[in-house]
């Protein structure tokens, strides 16, 4: 979960692509706030599969934000199939936010 010291070369690229997709109630990345909890990239069958969850289960803007993960994902890798897939456990706290995302996050929660 959002430690890109435990990815490959390509899944650390991937995940350098995340954090330009931003949830716009807090204006922090997806992966500085710790919601991706996977990468899965296997380019011999042109996958990309990325875990995630929100920080809520009514975020107003989910289904935007996970658009674009796809979006992002599908311009930066053509041909590539990518499977974005909600999950709600575990669920998302505020201690999965990166050190980065904290300091990016003014007030704190």
């Amino acid at each position: 979960m959002s430690d890109i010291k435990h990815l490959t070369p390509k899944e650390q690229e991937i995940a350098q692509l995340l954090k330009t997709v931003v949830d716009p109630e807090v204006n922090v990345n997806i992966w500085d706030l710790g919601l991706v909890y996977e990468i899965s990239l296997d380019e011999e069958k042109k996958t990309i599969k990325i875990v995630m969850t929100l920080s809520t289960r009514g975020c107003p803007l989910g289904d935007v934000i996970l658009q674009n993960v796809k979006v992002v994902l599908e311009a930066n890798y053509p041909g590539y199939d990518v499977d974005v897939e909600l999950v709600w456990e575990p669920m998302w706290s505020p201690e999965m936010i990166t050190e980065e995302g904290k300091k990016a996050i003014e007030g704190g929660f």
